[in-house]
């Protein structure tokens, strides 16, 4: 029997050169595989992508499992509580995508600012005279000079400020966690409320996880306390955005473009608001199917953080790293 399941395809790993240490042995299967709660019996550990089904708790039941490693951050597919009750540890990588989702945040508020979505629609619309026009007279902004609000200033949320700064941008952040003063320092910043952050922001950047106190964090109220104009990066998890209010906020032009990386249901379904959007509103949207922070660079980096972690613990005996 296997020491590791592993539910991500071994061509994942391949294809970035980043495979498993040669000590362990891997299963590699499927989530809806007839026959992996059998294989998982006698296995040690659980390799998963942070994306996908949610893992039943059963699942973990009457098995050997004591470590399930995440290859990212979200944890949010395994019942966290429920396996530390039955002594399965799960660990995660935090920060191995973080410059893959910076990169991701400020080229998309950059596009959205520079309207050059926008502009695509309009020239194959025939319209490249009268958009051209409209937009030396419109005064559009780059991202220097620019108020970014980053919600949640956690590993990942400080490299998206880093970015944002170095391209000129001022930082607001709220994050209900402490945040060490030096790195406020470092980064420029200042705190602020969310409420007074979504007034004050040309661009808000949302990079919190999916808990019970962020569930439709950012929902009507919130989004209509946004600055006219405004642009949101949602690249988080789903439902912390709420998406039907998005929607009604870019179809209204209250917000003048969002970037949504991350959907309440995945795949969203055809009929979700953000697809059913008016012409031009969609030309507003930048829509991407959870990849902010999938790079070659960022998957090398979480899968050697995963298979070293899992090593330890399985082989070495060791505690696991990154514990949730």
């Amino acid at each position: 029997m296997p020491d590791v399941v592993c539910l991500r395809p071994e061509a994942d790993f391949t294809r970035v050169g980043v495979n498993p240490p040669a000590a362990l042995s891997v299963e590699y299967m499927a989530p809806d595989a007839p026959q992996l709660s059998d294989t998982m019996r006698a296995a040690k550990a659980l390799v998963i992508p942070a994306v996908g089904p949610k893992l039943p708790l059963d699942l973990f039941r009457d098995t050997s499992i004591g470590l399930v490693q995440v290859t990212g951050a979200g944890v949010d597919r395994v019942d966290v509580a429920g396996l530390r009750d039955l002594s399965i540890a799960v660990a995660n990588v935090p920060g191995g995508s973080n410059e893959a989702i910076a990169e991701y945040a400020t080229s998309s508020a950059a596009i959205l600012l520079r309207r050059m979505t926008e502009s695509t629609h309009a020239i194959r619309a025939g319209s490249y005279a009268d958009f051209r026009s409209a937009y030396v007279k419109a005064g559009v902004d780059e991202l220097d000079g620019r108020s970014v609000g980053v919600i949640g200033l956690g590993t990942i949320g400080k490299a998206v400020a880093r970015r944002f700064r170095a391209a000129g941008g001022t930082i607001l952040f709220h994050d209900p966690a402490p945040v060490a003063e030096a790195d406020i320092a470092a980064l420029g910043a200042e705190r602020a409320e969310l409420d007074d952050l979504l007034a004050r922001a040309d661009v808000v950047t949302v990079h919190v996880p999916l808990l019970p106190a962020t569930e439709n964090l950012i929902d009507a109220r919130r989004l209509a306390l946004m600055k006219p104009g405004a642009i949101l990066v949602q690249a988080a998890r789903g439902g912390i955005v709420n998406e039907p209010a998005l929607a009604a906020a870019l179809e209204s032009g209250h917000l003048a473009g969002a970037a949504v990386d991350v959907y309440t249901t995945e795949p969203p379904p055809n009929d979700h608001p953000l697809l059913t959007l008016s012409a031009a509103a969609a030309a507003r949207v930048i829509l991407t199917p959870h990849i902010a922070g999938v790079t070659r660079q960022s998957w090398a980096t979480l899968f050697r953080e995963a298979w070293d972690n899992v090593l330890n613990v399985v082989k070495e005996g060791q505690a696991p790293r990154n514990v949730i």
